[in-house]
């Protein structure tokens, strides 16, 4: 009975030390490895605290994904968004004094205008865009408008059309370029200003996705606004020509041939901005609260398999190579993900 009670001590005893053996594999040198890196990898770091970015309208539906992706990989992170228009999130920072981690323009030139170099050192041109005319099932002549008349439709009576604010959100600035444009390539003289003065100002409000409830409830016919929110939202729409849409790369000549007056840093300042290929950039704000939390969240939205992934299932297309203004002082670990 003795010898038995012994054996049966002695198989609990290393059962025991076996089991501790197997929860000590689990770590290494005494660290967590549970949860797992932007890039996928297993992360000894942990990451905690509050992560403020300020983004472009036009990137809710992207940056909603994200942030919910990014926090079930890091769940002591709290992400706390705000959209706006890109100027005014960039005024934010500079005029009120909000402290951001990260701003994401709908416009590079933002950043560059607004925030470089005094609040950032460096702007990452992340996404692509297109213009197009936006409608609904409640929309005057819904059944006529198209790629070569959108123009003439827009014009007769009782059509309601709208666009953001061009001081506020540069898609109001480029809805303008688009009307420029559209005089040329149409040949109509005097078009631009007929649109100008058949946009009453109830139709423009600070960001594009402030009138897209005015179009759904058919309160507003067309909205000027960028292809992806009109697909992230399932509402039909016109496409432009490339030569006026501000959608391609290759029109980039052409499109400089459109400039838009808007209010500058300063009050009474003007900057023009002048017609470019739609580019969306992002930066990290030089005295962001929390850096660690901000610069992992930058490895993740900038990694193809991540946050650029994203971007392209929300209908946003993605560059193929990430070009970087101010490159020399862009973090280490931001050139190695840019460089995969």
């Amino acid at each position: 009975m003795k010898k038995t009670t012994k054996n049966i001590l002695a198989v609990l005893l290393v059962l025991t030390m076996a089991i501790m053996a197997g929860c000590g594999a689990n770590s290494e040198n005494g660290k967590d490895k549970s949860q797992p890196g932007a890039g996928g990898e297993q992360s000894a770091k942990k990451l905690e605290g509050k992560l403020v970015i300020l983004h472009a309208g036009s990137l809710a539906v992207p940056f909603d994904k994200m942030e919910k992706e990014f926090e079930k990989m890091y769940p002591q992170v709290d992400i706390q968004r705000e959209a706006a228009g890109s100027r005014d999130c960039a005024k934010k920072i500079t005029d009120l004094g909000i402290k951001a981690d990260i701003l994401a323009s709908a416009d590079y030139t933002v950043i560059d205008q607004l925030l470089i170099p005094k609040y950032a050192d460096w702007n990452a041109l992340f996404a692509n865009n297109e213009l197009v005319i936006m409608y609904s099932d409640h929309s005057k002549f819904k059944n006529e408008i198209k790629t070569d008349n959108w123009q003439e439709v827009l014009l007769r009576d009782g059509v309601n059309y709208g666009h953001s604010d061009p001081n506020a959100d540069p898609c109001g600035y480029r809805a303008l370029m688009v009307w420029q444009l559209a005089e040329k390539y149409y040949k109509q003289p005097g078009l631009y200003k007929k649109l100008v003065d058949q946009c009453p100002p109830r139709n423009i409000r600070p960001k594009e996705t402030d009138l897209l409830a005015l179009v759904e409830s058919g309160a507003l016919d067309y909205l000027f606004i960028y292809r992806s929110v009109a697909e992230q939202h399932h509402m039909p729409y016109v496409k432009m020509p490339a030569e006026v849409n501000l959608g391609d790369i290759n029109q980039a000549d052409l499109y400089k041939q459109a400039k838009v007056d808007t209010t500058g840093k300063k009050p009474g300042e003007v900057i023009t901005q002048i017609g470019t290929p739609i580019v969306y950039g992002v930066t990290m704000v030089k005295d962001a609260p929390n850096k660690e939390v901000a610069l992992e969240f930058m490895k993740y939205l900038l990694s193809k398999d991540k946050g650029l992934k994203v971007m392209e299932e929300s209908g946003q297309p993605v560059p193929e190579t990430i070009k970087v203004e101010g490159e020399e002082k862009l973090p280490p670990e931001l050139k190695a993900v840019i460089g995969k």
